[in-house]
């Protein structure tokens, strides 16, 4: 992969983040993903999945910022997020994923509309809500389903989302 495409895909994995799109990833944007996922599945935050999601959201910005909010802002800034967690990412993807597991747990559990797990529909209304283009989402959710049956595991995606955090750097 060349410099180009790296960057590219730093500043796509970085924008996912960026929920409100203010140019930094911030405290807020894990709320308003945790708010989304809410409300996209008619989940109150009072009740104990809805205190999950958020747990689990706080848990996983305290995480990305230990990783890279290295002024102590408590913004992780593109440079940041490039410089700081892309690096991270590259030399240890499943550590990222496990700083994310309890959000990603939490969001399972709320798109489990049945109790067998998460479906590849529930997936793609997740992914849309936080920010993955419609036409991709349903392509994405499905891909997450890696053993075809049907529910998609919190292994699927935590071995998904590292894989999607782990970028190659431009040398590798």
């Amino acid at each position: 992969m060349d410099s180009a495409e790296y960057e590219r895909k730093i500043a796509a994995r970085f924008a996912t983040f960026d929920q409100d799109g203010n140019g930094y990833i911030d405290r807020e944007d894990f709320s308003a993903a945790a708010k989304a996922v809410l409300a996209e599945f008619g989940t109150t935050a009072r009740s104990d999945k809805g205190q999950a999601v958020f747990a689990g959201a706080e848990a996983f910005w305290q995480g990305m910022a230990g990783i890279a909010d290295v002024d102590g802002d408590q913004r992780v800034t593109r440079e940041e997020f490039i410089t700081g967690a892309a690096k991270r990412l590259r030399d240890n993807p499943q550590r990222f994923a496990e700083i994310a597991r309890p959000f990603l747990r939490a969001v399972i559990a709320v798109a489990d509309e049945d109790g067998r797990g998460a479906t590849p529909a529930a997936a793609t209304r997740v992914l849309r809500v936080l920010g993955t283009p419609a036409e991709l989402a349903g392509q994405v959710a499905t891909a997450l389903d890696g053993d075809g049956d049907g529910r998609i595991s919190e292994d699927e995606i935590l071995s998904a989302f590292a894989g999607y955090c782990g970028v190659a750097a431009p040398d590798a």
